[in-house]
């Protein structure tokens, strides 16, 4: 099976962390949304989306993807976040289902956040993600490619 994760990791490295975990673990192409901006999707079988979480969205450079997005594709989301909340997911979940793709899953852990408001209280989060939380991202991608 081909797949693929596109990533943003803009602040601390949170997004980064995991997906780069994943991908020296398992089978998977990388591509940072943050330098490259374009790429044809339509030769994956898998396809992952992952991102810090800003005012309550995935960055506008993961965004852009999930508009490229070819139709009937398995996608997935993972998500780091100062507040993990599930409804994170359901904006990007509304556009794949727009392209007629199946959501097989979505992940998300707490990130190190300084963004906004937490930078005046030195912000939240710290030591997030933890060697835990990127274990357990590992398994939920193994479990999409069982």
């Amino acid at each position: 099976m081909k797949s693929v994760i596109i990533y943003a990791s803009t602040h601390h490295g949170n997004t980064f962390k995991v997906v780069d975990a994943i991908s020296k673990e398992c089978s998977v192409e990388l591509i940072d949304a943050t330098k490259v901006h374009e790429a044809d999707l339509s030769d994956y079988d898998l396809i992952g989306f992952a991102s810090g979480i800003f005012y309550s969205k995935f960055s506008a450079q993961v965004l852009k993807f999930i508009e490229l997005l070819p139709e009937n594709k398995n996608v997935f989301f993972i998500a780091t976040a100062g507040n993990p909340m599930e409804r994170y997911f359901d904006g990007v979940s509304e556009m794949a289902s727009n392209k007629k793709c199946k959501v097989v899953g979505k992940y998300q852990c707490k990130g190190f956040d300084t963004y906004g408001p937490f930078k005046l209280v030195g912000g939240i989060q710290k030591g997030h993600p933890t060697e835990e939380e990127i274990s357990k991202a590992v398994e939920f991608y193994r479990g999409l490619c069982d």
